[in-house]
C-alpha cells in the first residue's frame, strides 16, 4: 500500500513545469514534425499527444523519451510508421484542448493521448478533465475518422480523497470505452514510486524508466498496427 501511494503521489509532481511558453514550444514542436509531400505520403504517422512524460523532461535527449524507443520498436519490424512526439511540459486537459487543432494540420493515423495528471494536481474536476479529453479526441476523429486512438491512464493520489481518487481513474476506461480507444491501464506502471527509475525529483522517469513506458504503451499499440 505504502508503494502505491508514493507512486500516484509521484504522478502528481508533473505539473511543477511552467507551461507559459506553450505557444512558443508548439511551434518548436510543430517544426520538428515531418512534412506530407508525395515522396512520404505513403508513411503513417503515430502523433504521441502529452505532457512532461512524453516530451521527456530531464532526459538528455528526446530519443530517450518512450515515443522515440517505440520507433525503434517499430523500425526494427519494418513497420511503416513514424512517431512526432507533441509533448509539452505542465500541459493540461484544456491546453491539450486549444493545442490539437494546430497540429491537425498534418496527417495523423494514429493519436496516443497522454494527459490529465496534471489536471488532478490542481483539483480539476474529474467532469471537466473528461469533457476535455473527450473534446481532444472528438477534434482528432472529426479530421481523421479513421485514426486509431489510444489513451494511457493515471491516477491520483489517495490524498485527494477517496471519492476523487475513484472518479479520476474512472475517466480513462470510461473515454476509451466510449470513444473506442485502445487502453494503457496505467503509463507509469513499473516506474512511479521507484527510486532508481526516476530522475533526482522522484517524479521524472530516468532514460531506464523510459523503456519501461515505451514496453508498457507498446504492449497494447503493437496490436493495432
Amino acid at each position: 500500500m505504502k508503494s502505491l501511494i508514493i507512486a500516484v503521489l509521484a504522478v502528481f509532481l508533473l505539473a511543477s513545469c511552467n507551461n507559459s511558453n506553450s505557444t512558443q514550444n508548439s511551434e518548436q514542436i510543430k517544426d520538428t514534425l515531418p512534412k506530407t509531400s508525395a515522396a512520404t505520403e505513403s508513411v503513417k504517422r503515430i502523433l504521441f499527444f502529452g505532457n512532461s512524460l512524453t516530451a521527456g523532461l530531464g532526459l538528455e535527449d528526446q530519443s530517450q523519451a518512450f515515443p522515440a524507443l517505440i520507433q525503434q520498436k517499430i523500425d526494427s519490424l519494418n513497420l511503416n510508421y513514424t512517431c512526432i512526439n507533441a509533448g509539452l511540459s505542465g500541459e493540461t486537459s484544456a491546453g491539450g484542448k486549444d493545442r490539437i487543432e494546430w497540429l491537425l494540420k498534418d496527417t495523423i493515423d494514429v493519436f496516443v493521448l497522454e494527459l490529465g495528471a496534471n489536471d488532478g494536481l490542481r483539483g480539476i474536476s474529474t467532469e471537466s478533465t473528461y469533457q476535455n479529453l473527450n473534446e481532444i479526441v472528438n477534434k482528432v476523429k472529426a479530421a481523421y475518422p479513421d485514426c486509431k486512438l489510444v489513451l494511457t491512464g493515471m491516477m491520483v493520489p489517495p490524498s485527494m480523497g477517496d471519492q476523487y481518487f475513484k472518479d479520476f481513474a474512472a475517466i480513462f476506461p470510461k473515454l476509451a470505452k466510449e470513444q473506442n480507444m485502445t487502453l494503457v491501464p496505467f503509463l507509469l506502471d513499473k516506474v512511479a514510486g521507484i527510486q532508481n527509475l526516476n530522475q533526482g525529483d522522484g517524479v521524472h522517469p530516468t532514460k531506464e524508466g523510459q523503456v519501461i513506458l515505451a514496453n508498457n504503451v507498446w504492449t497494447h499499440l503493437k496490436a493495432i498496427l
